[in-house]
């Protein structure tokens, strides 16, 4: 299968008090460019999640990787230090004893006390957060790549149905030829005659010019070889995989042989198709820049 450089994949999970998200998405790029974005505490983060992407299959394309980790309760704990509350009491009271006060202690009084409760922020397991977030982001990959496949997938129907336009087109070059040389023997003959009359025209003398005029605008190795590359074409699309560079080399190549096509037959008729298929060819060349 074939993949279009351009997708979106994300995926959200719930993990004990904290929801993690990945969201993928890319962009055409002649080489793999990945980056990633999380909060800076969790920059660790950035260089197995690269690695994951790449090990996925990925192989071009500018993807940037959002991860976002949000805390329900907060990312802190709340602790009791009951000896010191203990203490707080004990004096409390004391001090109320011995002066005669109101002993108006209660639960609210003591916990607004210094070092009654500890706050502290939770000590994250990076092993454990970073399997977390590898699971989402598997999660998101499939979504990810679904969407590439399908994009993909239409690319290549529509490269596929261009070259077969293209291939149709050469046919009719390659029948055309013949009714060329006939054309230009009949216009050679006429005008010969034209201008030497009847008698110093020679059947001879035709063939030969006519064959000079075969030769020079034939274009048969032309059309083999672009037969065999529109067949490439196919073949490559069908076995799937990181095909935009070869094609795109083998796009090259088929331009060649239509130009070569071009400059060679002198012919109104096969210009307009030469001109056709490069048209065709254009917008293969640009639905290739979106395949992986």
């Amino acid at each position: 299968m074939v993949k279009s450089m351009t997708g979106y994949g994300r995926s959200q999970g719930v993990y004990g008090n904290k929801t993690l998200t990945v969201e993928l998405k890319s962009v055409n790029n002649r080489f793999l460019d990945c980056s990633v974005r999380c909060p800076k505490i969790y920059m660790y983060l950035e260089e197995p999640v690269k690695a994951a992407i790449k090990a996925s299959g990925v192989t071009r394309g500018k993807v940037d990787v959002f991860i976002g980790i949000e805390y329900a309760a907060g990312d802190v704990s709340v602790s009791v230090n009951e000896q010191a509350a203990a203490m707080y009491i004990e004096n409390i009271t004391a001090l109320s004893d011995k002066f005669e006060l109101k002993n108006d202690i209660s639960a609210m009084r003591i916990a607004t006390l210094p070092d009654v409760f500890t706050v502290a922020k939770i000590e994250e397991d990076r092993d454990e957060l970073l399997a977390q977030v590898l699971s989402e982001l598997n999660s998101a990959l499939e979504a990810y790549n679904k969407m590439r496949g399908e994009e993909g997938a239409r690319l290549a129907a529509d490269i596929i149905e261009k070259g077969g336009a293209i291939g149709a087109m050469k046919d009719t070059v390659q029948a055309r030829m013949p009714v060329i040389v006939a054309e230009y023997r009949a216009r050679l003959t006429a005008k010969m005659t034209e201008v030497l009359g009847e008698s110093g025209v020679t059947e001879q003398r035709i063939l030969a010019e006519a064959a000079i005029f075969a030769d020079r605008t034939a274009t048969d190795e032309e059309t083999v070889r672009l037969s065999s590359h529109l067949a490439q074409l196919s073949e490559i699309l069908s076995a799937g995989g990181a095909v935009g560079r070869k094609l795109d080399f083998l796009v090259q190549e088929i331009n060649r042989e239509i130009n070569t096509i071009g400059s060679k037959a002198n012919d109104l008729e096969v210009t307009g198709l030469v001109l056709e298929m490069k048209c065709e060819l254009e917008k293969i060349r640009e639905q290739i820049q979106n395949l992986e």
